[in-house]
């Protein structure tokens, strides 16, 4: 995430005058640049403090959604993949992460590799607090709220790989992914790399979270295959979750706790920009919500409930990547282009005949790339372009998919990915974790 403020240019984005957005985009900076005062100082770590928070609660709301989407006999599985991967994105941040995405002036490959050193450790005295990043926060504030979003790539991986895949197999995954690949692709942006000097820009995440979760969940639901039953005959079938239920409160949570993962990226408490960013992110999931349930009902003939949960998650994570530098209209047509996106998509993906259970990929790979492209587009930044936006898309695609694709083929040949035919019939609760979500539904499927 980017430290340096740039929200206050879109608030003059309402009034359609580049020539005030300008003077307010100075402002700022000047703003940005004086000192901030103990008392500030404090606001704004309390304020980052509860977007990590915020950003945590996002975690059950995964699991919801990727339980609910899913079949009953794997619910056990899904429930733990979430609550370790939390685990393994912590850890492996404070071990090593951290200091990839973030090396400061220790590149090995300018802009494209650094490494700060092994575990965390805080420059001593005022240099950890008032004198870190000018003052705005300080650095066990900054690598608590970073770690947070460390584990979330990984998440979306787990959602489009469900019902089928070796839990050891996924733990592999995870830790190396969430070490290697989200912190590397992450530093060329929000760690000072070369597209940060290229001026690509993505407030929290669209890229550098989702697309990168995005892009590995698309390679590893190609190489661990489609679930048994789902395509038969050259046709697609569908397989019901088992909880909508579960999956709406699931996107519900998630939907709260984007106001932090946005909200927060802000970087500090400033109470006009930290409130225009929980407008635009509100107002693009609502928009993103009415263009699927609008886009399914037209296609499908009636509104489809997964349809709009994902629209809802499209909506959001469109906006990610401007929230606090497009008018409000302009999150209001992203949030619906990504609704509309999210269904043509998972159609597109089942003609492909790659199986992702929750939408995970049409959600966070392609409306990520959506929400990428919105900032060369809508942004009154006159910094932020489409060609800079169009160089980091590409780049991150080929990295993440070669990274990814390493590790798959990896833990392939070394440990299998994929559960057996009759682990796979049975549900991965029994045969992976020996127990159940939902006593007493033990079962032989012959499906």
């Amino acid at each position: 995430m980017n430290a340096k403020i740039l929200s206050i240019p879109a608030l003059a984005a309402l009034l359609c005058t580049p020539a005030l957005a300008q003077e307010l985009a100075e402002n700022a900076e000047a703003s940005a640049a004086a000192a901030v005062s103990p008392e500030m100082f404090t606001v704004n770590n309390l304020w980052i403090l509860l977007g990590a928070i915020l950003v945590f609660a996002m975690h059950p709301g995964f699991a919801m959604v990727e339980t609910g989407l899913s079949r009953a006999k794997n619910s056990a599985n899904i429930l733990a993949k979430n609550i370790v991967v939390v685990a393994i994105g912590l850890l492996t941040y404070a071990i090593i992460g951290f200091n990839l995405m973030y090396p400061g002036d220790h590149w090995i490959i300018s802009g494209v590799l650094g490494f700060g050193g092994f575990g965390l450790a805080s420059p001593e005295g005022a240099a950890g607090a008032l004198e870190y990043a000018s003052g705005n926060y300080g650095y066990w504030t900054d690598f608590i709220f970073q770690g947070m979003f460390a584990a979330t790539g990984v998440t979306i991986v787990s959602g489009a790989v469900a019902e089928r895949i070796k839990f050891s197999s996924f733990l592999a995954f995870g830790v190396l992914y969430a070490a290697l690949g989200y912190t590397v692709i992450g530093s060329w942006g929000w760690g000072g790399g070369w597209l940060k000097e290229l001026g690509f820009y993505d407030l929290a995440g669209s890229t550098f979270v989702h697309s990168v979760g995005g892009w590995a969940a698309l390679v590893g639901a190609f190489m661990v295959g489609p679930r048994i039953g789902k395509y038969v005959n050259g046709k697609a079938h569908a397989i019901p979750g088992c909880n909508l239920g579960f999956a709406t409160l699931g996107v519900f949570l998630l939907w709260f706790g984007w106001f932090g993962f946005n909200g927060a990226s802000v970087f500090s408490a400033d109470p006009v920009m930290v409130a225009y960013v929980f407008t635009t992110t509100g107002l693009a999931a609502a928009a993103g919500i009415i263009g699927a349930m609008c886009c399914s009902w037209i296609v499908q003939k009636k509104p489809d409930l997964s349809m709009m949960l994902n629209g809802c998650l499209a909506g959001l994570v469109g906006i990610t990547a401007s929230a606090d530098t497009v008018s409000v209209s302009s999150a209001c047509l992203i949030g619906t282009i990504a609704g509309v996106i999210v269904v043509l998509s998972v159609y597109f993906f089942d003609r492909l005949r790659i199986d992702d259970p929750v939408g995970a990929i049409s959600v966070h790979l392609v409306c990520g790339i959506w929400g990428t492209l919105a900032v060369g587009i809508f942004s009154f930044n006159p910094e932020h372009t489409l060609t800079a936006q169009l160089i980091g898309i590409a780049a991150v695609g080929a990295g993440c998919v070669a990274i990814s694709s390493a590790i798959f083929f990896i833990i392939k040949k070394a440990m299998g990915l994929r559960v057996s035919r009759s682990e796979e019939l049975k549900g991965l609760d029994i045969s992976e974790h020996g127990m159940e979500a939902y006593n007493g539904f033990q079962f032989f499927s012959n499906e």
